[in-house]
């Protein structure tokens, strides 16, 4: 009879290897793309709160997977948008920011372009939403004319 080593662990007996997940859930490897896009808009807003973050206090941002569109809509799908909240003194509806991730992905070449898109994208909405130009909320921003 084999005595077996406490803490080692052995191929199961069928050969197929050992079973469970292959990184540690931690590992930035282990985050699904709606994960990790959700982190990639979290940074880019907590960056623009740092030069913005009293004006945009009372506002929400929302990662949405698509956006609701009427059937008969044709052109390419919007990749966010604003929805302004209640004004006055007794506002119960916040001030909406959303970003639609599989559109954004979908137009997106890649990881740096993707980054790059939410970039302009949020630049471009929090510019609206306080009714400025988008090279005063960020001047790094590229316009797209350009």
């Amino acid at each position: 009879m084999r005595s077996r080593v406490a803490g080692v662990r052995r191929r199961d007996r069928h050969g197929r290897g050992l079973r469970g997940p292959l990184t540690p859930p931690q590992a930035p490897i282990s985050r699904t793309r709606a994960e990790r896009f959700d982190d990639l808009v979290e940074d880019e807003v907590r960056r623009l709160g740092r030069r913005w973050g009293r004006e945009l206090a009372g506002v929400e941002f929302v990662v949405a997977e698509v956006p609701d569109l009427e059937p008969d809509f044709t052109g390419p799908a919007p990749l966010g948008m604003t929805l302004p909240g209640d004004e006055g003194e007794h506002a119960d509806v916040r001030a909406r920011i959303v970003v639609y991730r599989r559109p954004v992905e979908a137009r997106a070449d890649g990881d740096a372009e993707t980054v790059r898109l939410v970039r302009d994208l949020l630049v471009e909405e929090v510019a609206d939403l306080l009714d400025l130009p988008p090279e005063s909320v960020d001047p790094s921003y590229d316009s797209p004319d350009e």
